[in-house]
């Protein structure tokens, strides 16, 4: 797994990071709701969107209020001249809008475009409106009731998707909290860490703000998740009492009290207080997770909602949601600024939604059962059509919950005892003299104008292929934690292509967006392939093509991949499975499913004993030069497990080596992969490849590929 390096230490900065501490940072979201005007030099247009006005400004660069062409509202933060002519600090922001991109969850501000290599680097996200935690405290006073049970329970599952996503947010305090009307929004990535060690800001400065530093981080300069929820415990403390946990003063004085005393939780109701004190402990081996704060906030805002209908007139349980939702008292806001209408749109809704449906679905849904938060903490709502025909397909075909299984109106498969064993045709058109689809090699990829006419499923075997790649994918994506890269599926009907679209993120990691790619190209391969075979005169569809819109509104969509059902979904030589580069970069990534990590390390350790083995029976092998030259990782697109070395000292040099290596893990590999196949019915890993990156080199030979026998 690659990892960028840390950053060095310099002075340089100290300037931003004093500027952030007096609240003076930029934030990305909106101020109160209002839009003030545009100044002298302030641009019309910033990428994609119109420029109306300005949020704020601070030490880091200037918030603008944006429209998208159909009336999207966006906030969009512009990097100062000067910052962005040190190259430095212009990879400093490159990294922040990396690491936003991959933080995907309820009650956040989602990242919607960048361009950090502009002249003038920008990012844009959602826009949120309302007043930040220390604005309505000061201005109405702490909250209190469900508004507050579902602030602690919403700001902590935020923390739980940020932590999720391999980041730490470092710096949670009430300037960083937005209350919109449709619940908290926890905001400002601007000096995140990845929990990897890779650094915004520049390792060696103080960054956080004073009383919301964790006791490790003034000890040691550590920053962990645990100090992310060190600071949770002072939000949800200060939110209820509007008192500062650990007092005001000098920082040296507010240091002393976070490292020494007791916190003040006076105020604080008793089952909120129990979790905070968990949050707020010296230790941070002690302290509470953002998952479990989560599930146990939201138990609290269970009984608080339950209690209040009991004696409002006894409620039935399953409307606690919306007593959640009715709990949550914070005005809509409007500012007569944003000079343009919102219209409905696609690519508006799937944002907006994302604002109204986390509070409703997120938190409110959670009243009853909180459910573990997921690599995008709760999925993101999709667009209209997907939503309905998503709908439409579980209603009308009862597909459970293994996309494999689905069952798809129309077709004629015969029945297997197991849905793994399925075969997906090579050639679903032989022997067909009438097809209804066409353009059987046609080698033109779709063009842009094709995309922009296709349309929402709009017959039930559309609506049925729609889920069946869309369930397909999101377990693909689940498994590396990339899920919140939700597919868009439409079809056109003229140029007989099902077109998969994911985005509007215009910077994630390229090992993630190529996963997408893959991922789209089977799931769409094999739905398209089984239509065919089954239904050859009626289905048009045979053609498939996968996007990426880098921004909302984006008519020319990056084409990422296409091809036909027609040819077969998998690599295949003299009629054998083989494994490809693809596979080895995805594999690569680390897996989020325990049974793929419980796995991965037994046969890991396994292939290293059985060669070490080898190489004792004195047979002329070589060792390698690391005693964990052997790693193993699980391809989910092609279902396939890779092993791959880094063979630093030659010791594969030869094919009689090569070999040899290759016969050791097929040997080892499959016994692990058919016993889990055997007791897990959920397993469906029976395909290995063997690849070799020699030195340094970041390009695997790949030795061989198998399959297991079931």
């Amino acid at each position: 797994m690659r990892r960028a390096g840390v950053e060095k230490t310099s002075d340089s900065r100290r300037l931003h990071i004093a500027l952030r501490r007096n609240g003076l940072s930029v934030s990305t979201a909106g101020l109160g709701g209002r839009v003030q005007p545009t100044r002298s030099g302030d641009p019309s247009r910033i990428g994609p969107y119109r420029i109306i006005g300005r949020l704020g400004a601070g030490g880091m660069g200037t918030v603008h209020a944006g429209l998208t062409s159909d009336g999207l509202r966006v906030a969009v933060k512009v990097i100062h001249p000067a910052q962005a002519e040190d190259p430095e600090f212009r990879a400093r922001f490159r990294r922040e809008v990396q690491l936003s991109a991959r933080v995907q969850g309820p009650c956040l501000v989602p990242l919607i475009a960048a361009d950090p290599e502009a002249d003038a680097p920008w990012l844009a996200t959602m826009y949120a409106p309302g007043l930040t935690l220390n604005q309505h405290v000061a201005n109405h006073g702490p909250l209190t009731g469900g508004t507050l049970y579902a602030f602690a329970t919403g700001t902590a599952q935020a923390l739980a998707a940020i932590h999720l996503a391999g980041v730490v947010h470092r710096d949670v305090k009430p300037q960083n909290v937005i209350l919109t009307p449709a619940g908290p929004r926890v905001l400002d990535f601007g000096i995140a860490r990845a929990a990897d060690g890779t650094s915004v800001t520049r390792t060696g400065i103080m960054t956080g703000t004073p009383g919301w530093i964790s006791p490790e981080y003034y000890r040691t300069n550590t920053a962990g998740p645990e100090g992310d929820m060190f600071a949770w415990g002072a939000l949800v403390a200060y939110a209820a009492t509007g008192r500062l946990p650990f007092g005001a003063g000098a920082p040296d004085a507010v240091a002393f009290r976070v490292m020494s005393e007791d916190p003040d939780l006076e105020g604080v109701p008793d089952d909120l207080r129990e979790i905070v004190e968990r949050a707020l402990a010296k230790d941070p081996s002690d302290r509470i997770s953002a998952d479990v704060a989560a599930q146990e906030s939201s138990q609290a805002l269970a009984l608080q909602a339950t209690q209040v209908a009991a004696s409002d007139g006894g409620l039935e349980p399953t409307q606690v949601g919306e007593l959640v939702t009715a709990e949550w008292d914070m005005p809509t806001l409007d500012d007569p600024s944003w000079q343009a209408p919102l219209l409905p749109s696609r690519k508006r809704t799937l944002v907006t939604v994302l604002v109204a449906a986390a509070v409703a679905g997120g938190i409110a849904g959670a009243a009853l059962a909180l459910p573990s938060v997921g690599a995008d903490g709760a999925r993101p709502a999709e667009s209209p059509a997907g939503a309905a025909t998503a709908a439409a397909a579980t209603q009308a075909d009862g597909a459970d919950d293994h996309p494999e299984a689905a069952a798809v109106p129309g077709d004629q498969a015969e029945p297997s005892a197991d849905p793994r064993e399925a075969v997906v045709p090579s050639d679903p058109l032989a022997g067909v003299n009438d097809p209804a689809f066409t353009r059987d090699g046609e080698r033109s990829e779709p063009t842009a104008d094709e995309w922009r006419a296709s349309i929402a499923a709009s017959s039930p075997d559309e609506t049925a292929v729609e889920k069946t790649i869309r369930d397909q994918m999101t377990s693909m994506l689940a498994t590396k934690d990339m899920d919140y890269m939700e597919p868009t599926i439409t079809f056109n009907k003229r140029a007989q292509t099902v077109m998969v679209t994911g985005g509007p993120i215009s910077q994630i990691p390229e090992e993630h967006r190529e996963v997408f790619r893959r991922a789209g190209d089977i799931a769409a391969c094999t739905a398209l392939a089984h239509r065919l075979k089954d239904n050859p005169t009626t289905w048009p569809y045979g053609r498939f093509s996968v996007y990426w819109e880098n921004y909302d509104g984006d008519l020319e969509p990056t084409i990422l991949g296409f091809g036909e059902a027609t040819d077969g979904c998998y690599t295949q030589i003299a009629g054998q499975w083989q494994g490809d580069e693809g596979g080895v970069e995805t594999a690569s990534i680390p897996s989020s499913d325990s049974d793929e990590i419980r796995v991965a390390g037994a046969t890991d350790k396994a292939i290293t004993a059985a060669w070490d083995d080898r190489i004792a029976e004195g047979n002329g092998l070589t060792p390698f030069a690391a005693s964990d030259a052997i790693d193993l990782g699980f391809d989910p697109v092609e279902k396939a497990a890779y092993v791959w070395v880094r063979d630093s000292n030659g010791a594969l040099m030869g094919r009689a080596q090569q070999a040899n290596f290759q016969d050791t893990v097929a040997t080892t590999v499959c016994p692990k992969l058919m016993a889990e196949y055997t007791r897990n019915e959920n397993w469906s890993y029976t395909r290995w490849t063997v690849a070799r990156y020699e030195g340094n080199s970041r390009i695997p030979e790949l030795l061989g590929s198998g399959e297991c026998s079931p």
